[in-house]
C-alpha cells in the first residue's frame, strides 16, 4: 500500500502519522506543495498537513489543491486532513473557513459531540481530552459531513466526510520537534498567543503518547477499512 502526504512547509510534516503508517509497512511519498506541485493521484491513503497560510489567500495553488482534494473525497478515498489541511476539505466540500475569534496554540481541552461518542476512532476518547492545536482560522460544518470534536473557541474541531475522511483541526502528529519548528517559524503566533515557546512544548511533552496513540488509531482504522 501507498500513501501520499501534502506538505505545505517543511516544518508541519506528517510526524507520528508517518510511525504509523512505517510499522503496517505503507509506503509514504511526500510533495511540498506547491514547490513540488500535485502529485498524479493519491494512493491508498492521503494526508493533507497544516501551513501558516489560508485557503481563502489568492495564490493559484490553492484552489487546484482544493480541486483535488475535493476530486479524491468524491471518490470516498481516505483522506486526513490536518490544520490547514482540513480547511481544505472543509472549502472542498463547500464549508467555509473564517477567521476564529483567538489564536489556538498549544494543548486545548476538546469536548466529544454525540456523533463523536459513536465515532469508530473518536469514540474511544473520553467525553473531554487535549489536542495540541496551531491555528487562527475555523471553519463550519460542510454539507454530508459529521461534526465530531469541538471547543470553545473553534465549535468544529474535527469532522468526519463518509466512512473513511476525517478532517481534524487540531495535531494528533505532532512530535516533541516539530513542537520547536512551529515556535521558532511562527514565534509570533507564540507571543500574540501570550505564551512563550517553554511554555508551550512543556504542556504539551506529557500529552503527546496520547495524541501518538489516537494517531495510530486512525490510521489503522482507514487502512483497515481500505482492504
Amino acid at each position: 500500500m501507498r500513501a501520499v502526504c501534502l506538505q505545505h512547509v517543511p516544518f508541519e510534516g506528517p510526524g507520528a502519522f508517518a510511525k504509523a503508517l512505517t510499522k503496517r509497512g505503507v509506503s509514504l511519498e511526500s510533495h511540498l506543495v506547491p514547490k513540488d506541485g500535485l502529485p498524479k493521484d493519491a494512493g491508498d491513503l492521503l494526508i493533507v498537513m497544516g501551513g501558516p497560510m489560508s485557503v481563502n489567500d489568492p495564490d493559484p495553488w490553492i484552489p487546484e489543491e482544493t480541486m483535488f482534494i475535493r476530486s479524491v473525497l468524491l471518490a470516498n478515498k481516505p483522506v486526513i486532513g490536518v490544520c490547514l489541511g482540513s480547511q481544505f476539505m472543509a472549502k472542498a466540500l463547500g464549508g467555509t473557513v473564517r477567521s476564529g475569534t483567538a489564536l489556538e496554540i498549544g494543548m486545548t481541552s476538546v469536548l466529544l459531540t454525540d456523533a463523536g461518542k459513536a465515532d469508530p476512532v473518536f469514540g474511544a476518547c473520553p467525553n473531554a481530552f487535549d489536542v495540541f492545536e496551531w491555528h487562527g482560522e475555523i471553519f463550519d460544518l460542510p454539507s454530508n459531513c459529521v461534526p465530531l470534536v469541538g471547543s470553545d473557541i473553534a465549535p468544529l474541531q474535527a469532522f468526519r466526510y463518509g466512512g473513511l475522511a476525517y478532517g481534524l483541526l487540531f495535531h494528533l502528529e505532532m512530535e516533541a520537534n516539530g513542537i520547536d519548528s512551529l515556535c521558532r517559524e511562527c514565534a509570533p503566533d507564540v507571543t500574540k498567543a501570550g505564551l512563550i515557546a517553554q511554555q508551550v512544548k512543556a504542556m504539551a511533552l506529557p500529552q503527546l503518547p496520547q495524541l501518538h496513540s489516537m494517531a495510530d488509531r486512525l490510521i489503522g482504522h482507514l487502512l483497515t477499512r481500505t482492504h
